[in-house]
């Protein structure tokens, strides 16, 4: 069996043949000034596992020491999670789950047993009706220990596509929203009294429906905001946000015209929020929509076009003030390969956008890349320096790899 340390160097020996052999396909992977570029492939990060299939990203300071980390899930083949360890000279990889469970894209953290530190959530897909919930040992970490897996769902329709936790309900404690694409539903689950002894969380579901899916395979995304300015978190999903009206019932309000990645921030001045939708699994523009009345009311949701050009397969969006000027920013970006079955990618010219946001409702829009693999990327502060990284993990493409860039403007 090959260790990770053989699979590394496999891997960067594979790199530097296809370089010679093709060296136009490397050779266009390009990034934008002020970022350095680290990569599993050249050994600047652990190789993260052997599987082909890489599902889901989160950066999180996991064991609490006031630096983030990140942790990554697959399927395919075991370990299927994975939690990078920032130190000193970089990451330490440890194992959370060494068995095979076919991890979905998505994932969420909140601490579910009270202990105060971060526990970890994540569905299955398409192949299975569960979710579970990884406890934090915090203290106790050890690299050959993987952390104890609870169940949240057992049974009932297949794959789960994104969640999120809040206080939605005003309950005082977070619910965890998630899709359920095989019900096509959005549901709201709530921690139980002793989360460590259940393995069944009840349920409620809140919408059914496409939510603006129509372009793509299934209904997906979700975030948190308080879009009205109310000082309660909201629920964002799919081409809609959810507002509490009581009596375990949300009031579904269409904001934007397609649903795959959704996000909010104050791009302009006032009390509400404005909403951001990308195309996710499929082909269509990122727009950003501002409010000029009732948020309640869908129609006064006006949309504008962010990067001007349609976005294929754009399955990361991240909102964040990226160049330190008070201002939110947005990051979006293509996927290259999302068949499994082509050895070739579908997007040979993947793009990754940074729309830098002056705060008066205009953009500079600017090419992060191209020629590299951007799924479910996230952003945060990587290296502890104060300023924003991006973590970015293809899906199929050239996988299993990791890679980074951090900002050294």
């Amino acid at each position: 069996m090959y260790t990770l340390t053989k699979i590394a160097c496999l891997s960067a020996l594979i790199y530097i043949a296809l370089f010679l052999l093709f060296p136009q396909r490397l050779a266009a992977q390009e990034f934008a000034s002020g970022w350095e570029h680290l990569s599993s492939l050249t050994g600047d990060l652990p190789i993260p596992w052997t599987s082909t299939e890489q599902t889901s990203a989160q950066i999180l300071d996991v064991d609490q020491d006031g630096l983030n980390d990140f942790v990554l899930s697959c399927r395919k083949a075991a370990p299927v999670l994975v939690w990078y360890k920032r130190t000193k000279k970089g990451w330490q990889r440890y194992v959370l789950e060494p068995e095979l469970k076919t991890i979905e894209a998505g994932g969420a953290y909140t601490d579910i047993d009270g202990d105060g530190d971060m526990d970890l959530v994540y569905g299955q897909d398409w192949q299975g009706p569960e979710m579970w919930w990884w406890e934090n040992p915090h203290p106790h970490y050890d690299a050959n220990k993987p952390w104890i897996r609870h169940s949240i769902k057992t049974s009932g329709a297949h794959q789960h596509h994104d969640q999120a936790f809040g206080d939605f309900m005003h309950l005082g404690k977070p619910q965890l929203a998630y899709w359920n694409q095989g019900n096509n539903t959005l549901n709201l689950a709530f921690i139980p009294k002793d989360p460590k002894k259940s393995d069944h969380w009840e349920s409620i579901v809140i919408f059914s429906g496409k939510a603006g899916s129509q372009q793509a395979w299934y209904p997906e995304g979700i975030a948190v905001a308080d879009v009205d300015g109310d000082g309660t978190p909201d629920l964002l999903a799919g081409n809609l946000w959810f507002k509490y009206v009581g009596n375990q019932r949300f009031k579904a309000i269409p904001v934007a015209e397609i649903g795959g990645r959704i996000a909010a921030g104050k791009f302009l001045p006032g009390k509400t929020l404005q909403i951001i939708t990308a195309p996710g699994d499929g082909l269509g523009s990122v727009k950003w929509y501002s409010c000029s009345g009732d948020p309640e009311n869908s129609s006064n949701w006006v949309g504008h076009d962010l990067i001007g050009t349609p976005l294929v397969h754009g399955h990361t969006l991240c909102i964040a003030d990226i160049n330190k000027d008070g201002h939110l920013d947005v990051l979006v970006a293509e996927m290259m390969k999302w068949t499994e079955s082509k050895a070739e990618p579908d997007n040979p010219v993947a793009k990754a956008y940074i729309a830098y946001g002056d705060g008066k409702g205009d953009f500079d829009v600017q090419v992060l890349s191209t020629g590299m693999d951007f799924h479910e990327a996230k952003i945060g502060d990587l290296d502890g320096d104060g300023d924003i990284d991006i973590l970015i993990k293809p899906y199929n493409w050239n996988a299993p790899r990791i890679d980074v860039l951090l900002q050294r403007r």
